[in-house]
């Protein structure tokens, strides 16, 4: 107890083990559900290994918390994140894209990217350049680009020459998956702790009766696999075609932007209330050199999670706003992350049984998700036409063009437009004007080709 005490300062936090272990436990349970997703979705990216994914999305987690806990000292965990999966593969499967070794390259740089900004005033120069809206309109964009996958995934939309219709619900595979959102919304409502992993469960369950799900599909999921995802990225290839710089450019900003603001977001709007961060941390945050803050260490944490999962064979790994269940059942130290990095490493105990999943059962989840993320659209200000505009294309861009790239893109872009028709191009940060003529390159140059 005694290493403990000094190692997270509990009394000084106002907590003890106990009230940490209860927490590191409830951030498990709302975010354990990663394990079964993560694969699920990578596993679309072109022959990407779902064994291997499982495994790197549990050791990412159980470093990247780690790291979160025993540097930074706060109660956050981290684990492949939600969109940013989606992104990934976005990239690889459309048309003229990259392979997934080289799409771990992209992550990997993201990381080191993000560790230099988060050391230097570069990411003060970044945060600023950027409008509020468009990270509200970024966040709920990529909430609409996971339900619309979930739909996809679920049977629920059924696509014909000329056009899409709902789904009739004869197919046994959408019905499990109606049952299945029913449940999480079910579990949603009441309030109770862990309601999507706890639906994936049931929803697994039901389809043994209904033969959609298969023992055998566990097969798929064994340790020996992190061998072909381990060490797989592939930099030199990404570079090779001098046709995809600008896009190879654009696509790790589009990462780096992503991740940047989603743990930014998380922290402040968590971290604040809590009394995790004070006024000190967010004030270091824009103004401070170093880490002379628990908000810079959470930070360089987080960074560095990003680089390590692309090593490991994941996508980007990043902090989960479902921190906030653990931090509410009094979670204030580091010795929370550690508890939910343990409990992440014991899963590796079940990695035969996480194929068992059928798709329908977490397709439902990616559309809870989905929901969970559209407040950020609550805090753009729809009546004000300057500010809706590109927050509306780069929302409805991201499902409609089947790309979360394309939506930053017609975001930014209308953005400078929307500026420069008003005479206001003195408001434009020149960071701004670097990235949508990097855009509007990519795209002239994907036209011609």
């Amino acid at each position: 107890m005694g290493f403990l005490e000094k190692k997270f300062h509990l009394k000084e936090n106002g907590t003890n083990v106990r009230t940490e272990a209860i927490a590191g436990i409830t951030t498990f349970v709302t975010m354990a559900y990663i394990i079964f997703v993560n694969p699920q979705i990578l596993s679309a990216a072109n022959g990407m290994p779902a064994g291997g994914v499982y495994v790197a999305t549990i050791l990412a987690a159980v470093i990247g918390t780690l790291i979160m806990g025993l540097v930074a000292n706060v109660p956050y965990a981290q684990a492949p994140g939600m969109g940013l999966n989606a992104l990934f593969v976005s990239i690889v499967t459309m048309e003229n894209g990259f392979t997934w070794q080289q799409t771990l390259a992209i992550v990997f740089i993201c990381g080191i990217i993000n560790i230099i900004i988060t050391v230097t005033q570069i990411r003060k120069a970044i945060i600023k350049a950027i409008p509020q809206s468009l990270q509200y309109a970024i966040g709920g964009g990529i909430g609409l680009f996971i339900a619309y996958i979930g739909f996809k995934n679920a049977g629920f939309i059924v696509f014909y020459e000329g056009g899409q219709t709902l789904s009739a619900f004869a197919d046994p595979h959408s019905l499990l998956a109606l049952i299945g959102l029913v449940i999480i919304i079910a579990l949603m409502v009441l309030k109770v702790k862990g309601a999507i992993l706890i639906g994936i469960i049931l929803t697994t369950l039901i389809g043994i009766p209904m033969g959609l799900t298969s023992w055998v599909a566990g097969s798929a999921y064994q340790v020996s696999d992190i061998s072909e995802t381990f060490l797989a990225l592939d930099i030199a290839g990404l570079f090779k075609d001098p046709a995809k710089i600008l896009f190879v450019i654009t696509t790790i900003f589009a990462f780096s932007l992503s991740d940047t603001f989603d743990t930014i977001g998380t922290f402040i709007g968590t971290g604040r209330k809590s009394g995790i961060f004070d006024d000190k941390d967010e004030e270091a945050l824009f103004s401070s050199r170093g880490f002379k803050s628990k908000m810079d260490k959470a930070l360089f944490a987080d960074a560095t999670a990003t680089s390590i999962g692309a090593l490991l064979g994941t996508s980007n790994t990043t902090t989960y706003v479902e921190s906030a269940a653990g931090i509410g059942a009094g979670g204030k130290t580091g010795l929370t992350s550690v508890f939910t990095a343990i409990l992440f490493l014991l899963c590796l105990i079940f990695a035969p049984i996480a194929g068992v999943v059928p798709g329908a059962a977490t397709a439902p989840a990616l559309i809870v998700v989905g929901v969970l993320m559209m407040g950020s659209f609550g805090k753009i200000e729809w009546d004000d036409f300057d500010e809706a505009l590109p927050a509306f294309f780069t929302a409805v861009v991201m499902p409609f063009a089947g790309g979360i790239t394309n939506g930053i893109a017609a975001g930014f872009i209308f953005y400078v437009l929307v500026k420069l028709f008003k005479g206001e191009y003195k408001k434009i940060h020149p960071i701004m004007y670097i990235v949508v003529l990097l855009f509007l390159a990519n795209f002239v140059l994907t036209a011609l080709g």
